[in-house]
């Protein structure tokens, strides 16, 4: 498994409600991410709506993102969640993503 580690930026006038959205995530969409290898996925943000996500995948994270590509309920999902994410000309959150290099990890 890959580990990758990225960062996204939420408004932060959008923080309260990207954290209730999240609270609820759609079934259809959790299938999804499994069905792509996307596991043990976790989101972390900081009071500035810094967000830090991680997940783990048998393939990289072009891959991962691709696969997701192709499912309709990530176009669903991304239409719906671009409004609350700092990015150029209204990309989704998975075109903007910052990826970040594994410096360290215990095994």
């Amino acid at each position: 498994m890959k580990r990758i580690g990225f960062l996204l930026k939420v408004k932060t006038d959008k923080i309260a409600e990207y954290k209730k959205i999240h609270d609820n995530i759609w079934p259809e969409m959790l299938d999804a991410l499994k069905r792509c290898g996307w596991h043990n996925y976790s989101l972390f943000m900081q009071n500035d709506g810094t967000l830090f996500g991680y997940f783990e995948t048998p393939t990289d994270l072009q891959t991962a993102i691709e696969a997701m590509g192709k499912e309709t309920i990530n176009t669903q999902w991304q239409e719906m969640m671009a409004p609350f994410f700092e990015s150029p000309n209204g990309a989704r959150a998975d075109e903007i993503l910052i990826r970040l290099e594994e410096v360290f990890h215990t095994d």
